[in-house]
């Protein structure tokens, strides 16, 4: 990506009144984060890139939101042979591939690899979410519609 490319992309983000938005490339990482009066914009370059992007999405300014009750240490030891499915981009998170369908898994439900566990919507696409590992949902981490980030913990799978 240029700076005539990133320009432009700066520009068109403080057009649309999105607060924040995160592009993340195979190599290369820029976040614009617009306010009333300044843009301020943060790139990360590691080596020449190559690849296409593999998420932009603009945020909601944040809504504060009620903390969890803290886990009991024993519940956490009892996780540690389970494996975490992820959401690998930013957007809102469904269950179901729409609101007259069933659940695409509830808690119990074997998965293969390959399977749709759930949907996230970023930026009016609706990204079909696939399992990495097979094994039996154990338990469900995010409310259906809710918006989830980068990374965050979707699932819990027991392999066994």
């Amino acid at each position: 990506m240029d700076i005539k490319e990133i320009q432009n992309l700066i520009k068109f983000v403080a057009k649309s009144g999105a607060s924040e938005v995160k592009l993340e490339m195979e190599d290369v990482k820029i976040t614009i984060r617009t306010g009333s009066e300044k843009t301020e914009t943060t790139i990360v370059q590691a080596s020449p890139m190559q690849g296409a992007p593999q998420m932009a999405a603009p945020l909601a300014p944040q809504q504060p939101v009620a903390e969890a009750p803290v886990a009991p240490a024993k519940e956490t030891e009892d996780n540690s042979n389970l494996i975490t499915i992820k959401s690998p981009i930013i957007g809102t998170f469904y269950r179901k591939p729409s609101p007259d369908k069933p659940n695409f898994v509830e808690v119990g439900a074997e998965i293969g690899v390959g399977d749709t566990v759930c949907v996230i919507e970023a930026m009016k696409l609706f990204n079909e979410i696939e399992s990495e590992v097979s094994g039996k949902i154990v338990k469900v981490l995010v409310d259906d519609s809710s918006p989830v980030e980068f990374d965050q913990p979707l699932f819990l799978v027991d392999p066994s």
